[in-house]
């Protein structure tokens, strides 16, 4: 559950009406190479998947480009792969994966004047940048819906790894969920694989055996929504358009669009905006404001149309007046579009063993969400290193 590239080649402009040399005609039209290394295969349809699509599109969006990629790398096992793309001459190299953190720090330290960005984590240095598209307003969002359809209080998560990223989104969801129906619940199971259908299936079947009544989840297949659908449960997307595998039952889900960052990332390194002493404190936070994550079961369909009548049925109280939980949905959508007040984790917020965790009227930093080990309360299961104080 989770950049590189020389310092800057340098771009030589033709001086006013002087022919440019063959040296410096080449260092013009030479192409960038960046290269990545994903967790899981390209075709897994969730994380994977969507940093390979946005990769193809950077690179027909930037004609000076050139990419490389590495698929189905475990975690705990970047460096030698990281040491190959260094090899083939890549220049930047992402890692997107919050297990390859170190060992993309390392690399960095390793090769000075390569340029690494790492996704999802918040280790930086001099040539390491690091970005996150992140969901946890998408997540809020969801678990409203979610707790307007499910016929009963029960919610059900399958979690890959317990990491600050699904806290923060597990938690997301059940302040949602809670803000809808204050006794909905939210049952985690995790399943330890960012990618494995066969473990997800079962996670599914045994959430809504247990009387769960929507589900969300991480894991980078569309197996949850397949199995809920197979079920008649209602289910949420996860990272890329789903709809199409249960068109009945995906309400909605969460979509990314990594090339909003890759794009402008790698324009800025090509202009000597970003080179390999300057990325220290560059930290790409994108949310929904900018388009770098779309709420929706797929693009350009924020909610399912065939739970519209069902959202809209559902009444909540937000400051003293009532309204649907179709038009809450929608309001909070175009305000945190627009960068608004509004923010799932606003304060004040107790965990679930009752510790408060923000302060009323502070929100949470991105670097308490980065390092988030508590859930919110109505979190059920286990959660590995949860603080109790």
């Amino acid at each position: 559950m989770k950049k590189t590239i020389l310092a800057a080649l340098p771009v030589t402009l033709a001086l006013l009406g002087t022919a440019t040399s063959p040296a410096a005609q080449a260092q013009q039209t030479a192409k960038l190479k960046a290269c990545f290394i994903y967790v899981g295969p390209v075709g897994d349809i969730g994380w994977s998947y969507a940093h390979d699509e946005a990769r193809k599109k950077t690179e027909k969006a930037l004609p000076w480009l050139e990419t490389k990629y590495v698929e189905s790398v475990p975690e705990g096992q970047a460096t030698p792969v990281i040491d190959r793309l260094v090899k083939d001459n890549c220049k930047v190299i992402f890692t997107t994966s919050f297990g390859f953190m170190d060992q993309t720090l390392d690399a960095a330290k390793k090769y000075p004047n390569v340029i690494f960005a790492h996704a999802s984590g918040f280790k930086r240095a001099p040539n390491m940048a690091t970005y996150m598209a992140d969901f946890y307003q998408i997540y809020y969002l969801n678990g409203m819906m979610a707790a307007a359809v499910s016929k009963t209080d029960k919610l059900g998560y399958v979690a890959a790894f317990p990491v600050p990223e699904l806290k923060r989104h597990i938690s997301a969801f059940a302040l949602g969920a809670r803000a809808v129906n204050p006794k909905a619940t939210v049952s985690v199971k995790w399943i330890n694989a960012w990618f494995d259908p066969n473990k997800a299936r079962e996670a599914a079947e045994s959430l809504i055996s247990e009387g769960a009544g929507a589900l969300a989840f991480t894991e980078d297949t569309a197996t949850v929504v397949q199995t809920a659908a197979a079920r008649k449960i209602p289910s949420f997307a996860h990272y890329s358009p789903m709809y199409k595998f249960a068109p009945d039952y995906v309400v909605s889900g969460q979509i990314v669009h990594w090339e909003k960052i890759y794009i402008d990332f790698l324009t800025k390194i090509r202009t000597g905006t970003y080179n390999t002493k300057n990325l220290q404190k560059v930290d790409y936070w994108n949310l929904l404001r900018g388009g770098s994550v779309e709420l929706g079961a797929q693009d350009g369909m924020a909610i399912n149309p065939k739970w519209v009548p069902a959202l809209k049925a559902k009444s909540m109280t937000v400051n003293g007046k009532k309204t649907t939980v179709y038009d809450r949905v929608m309001a909070l959508k175009t305000d945190m579009e627009k960068g608004g007040k509004f923010d799932p984790f606003t304060g004040p917020i107790k965990d679930r063993n009752g510790i408060l965790r923000v302060p009323a009227g502070k929100v949470a930093t991105v670097a308490e969400l980065n390092n988030m080990a508590w859930v919110v309360p109505g979190v059920t299961g286990q959660i590995a290193d949860e603080p109790k104080k």
